[in-house]
């Protein structure tokens, strides 16, 4: 009776000092992000970022892109199998509370000197000079985890894990902008070759026009010269753009998992459009959508398990050992059961008491490591809250700049009416024609350039706030 009261009282004790916590962990700071994004004009917590990225970007020959990316890009692979690995060893974490099982067998043969003590012992009451030790057992061992220990590695298992789908997130996230921007550029290539073209033509009739007025000495060998001069500047600017083309559809091939070949595309820079509205949310919203974020959230949870191990270590360690099986000096009675059955069990208690200050040091170096992860976590999401101010902004300002190069490019084409006109009519000399030429090619590209960035804008805004990977 009083032995099962001692098993009850331990047990109790045991409970007691299980529910123990040796270290206080540090959660996130609740200051982090900012209320509002700089010259934010809404408050609304609806954000973009948590639209499917096939609502977002509607545009079939895109979406066929990003599909085949999510299937086939080699980044996601290796973050899917950084997931199966994670998987496994929380599997295996999950397991820490149960005891360990080995399995011995063992035989030996001793042959002492004759001379020596146990050479003579054995002569003198075995009557042979070699001793024969064969012997199976299971052993079994456990530790309690009284400090937490246990739990807390299995605390650190799970974020590790978690970070991995994070990690996957963000590679999703990431690489569906990529593939977008390098879309959108791959049609401001095609819109700008139509632009090189289409004003080859303008200058090649400009061209004839003054080897015409050459001939008919109205102008010097000069004018023929530097309109020929113009003509081929246009002309070089075309395999320019075609080759900027080919490497953007090489570029975009590898990123959608496929070897460098055309894309298909039944799109043009102008049919592409977004919402007017845009939803950027709150900053808060970016601990739950930007995976980066997430991430260095789940590194703290593992901090915080890294400091209550490292504390635990400092503290008495409870285990158990048994042992129990067959043993028998002579083969012939190593089976012979019951005799040869034998059991061991044993429980101890280890304190540290000096270790050259290593576990000290350790837990000290814990601590200074959650500490700077407490630091790289407000890092990320200041950085973050940065991005997503840097979108906005760009996503206005992108605006306001085409819809004044628009303009400029009406008016110009206006100019170069106006200016073949009076060149027909000898009131305007061929550099004002030349002139005008070339400023309308350029700010042409140049719109369309700006096209191709505000639609760019748009996502880096979805990517900066965590969309894309739902």
């Amino acid at each position: 009776m009083k032995t099962k009261i001692k098993l009850y009282y331990t047990a109790l004790l045991l409970l007691v000092l299980s529910a123990c916590k040796v270290s206080k962990d540090i959660t996130i700071p609740p200051d982090a992000a900012p209320l509002a994004y700089r010259n934010a004009t809404s408050t609304d917590t609806a954000t973009v970022a948590t639209v499917q990225w096939k609502d977002y970007f509607i545009n079939k020959s895109l979406q066929v892109l990003i599909d085949s990316a999510m299937m086939n890009n080699f980044d996601i692979e290796l973050a899917i199998k950084n997931i199966e690995a994670g998987r496994l060893v929380l599997r295996q974490s999950k397991l820490g509370n149960l005891p360990e099982v080995n399995l011995h067998a063992v035989g030996s043969f001793t042959r002492p000197s004759d001379n020596s003590l146990n050479g003579l012992s054995l002569g003198k009451f075995l009557g042979k000079s070699y001793i024969e030790d064969y012997s199976a057992s299971a052993v079994i061992s456990w530790e309690a985890d009284i400090w937490g220990k246990i739990k807390n590695h299995k605390a650190r298992s799970l974020a590790a894990y978690l970070q991995t789908g994070e990690a996957l997130k963000a590679v999703q996230t990431s690489l569906i902008a990529s593939i977008a921007k390098g879309y959108y550029n791959l049609l401001m290539l095609d819109a700008q070759v139509e632009i090189a073209k289409k004003n080859l033509l303008l200058i090649d009739s400009t061209l004839e026009i003054i080897k015409l007025q050459f001939t008919a000495g109205q102008v010097t060998a000069l004018a023929v010269q530097q309109a020929t001069e113009q003509r081929w500047a246009a002309a070089q600017l075309i395999p320019q753009l075609e080759q900027e083309i080919t490497i953007q559809e090489n570029a975009l091939s590898i990123l959608a998992g496929l070897p460098p070949a055309a894309i298909k595309r039944n799109d043009e820079l102008n049919n592409i459009v977004f919402t007017d509205k845009i939803s950027a949310g709150i900053p808060t919203s970016l601990l739950q959508n930007r995976p980066d974020v997430r991430a260095r959230e789940l590194a703290l949870n593992i901090a915080n398990a890294n400091t209550g191990i490292a504390k635990a270590n400092m503290y008495p360690t409870l285990s158990i050992t048994a042992a129990g099986g067959i043993n028998a000096f002579k083969t012939s009675n190593w089976f012979n059961i019951p005799a040869s059955l034998f059991g061991a069990i044993a429980g101890g208690i280890t304190q540290p008491l000096f270790q050259r200050k290593q576990l000290k040091t350790q837990y000290e170096l814990a601590k200074i490591d959650r500490d700077k992860t407490v630091i790289e976590f407000r890092q990320s999401v200041l950085n973050a809250v940065g991005e997503v101010a840097d979108a906005l902004v760009q996503v206005e300002k992108l605006k306001e700049q085409e819809s004044i190069a628009a303009t400029r490019v009406s008016t110009l084409q206006d100019a170069i009416s106006n200016a073949n006109l009076l060149f027909r009519n000898g009131m305007a000399n061929y550099l004002e024609v030349i002139l005008a030429q070339r400023n309308v090619l350029q700010v042409e590209l140049q719109l369309a350039m700006l096209k191709k960035e505000q639609l760019t804008a748009r996502v880096e805004l979805y990517r900066a706030l965590g969309g894309g990977w739902k």
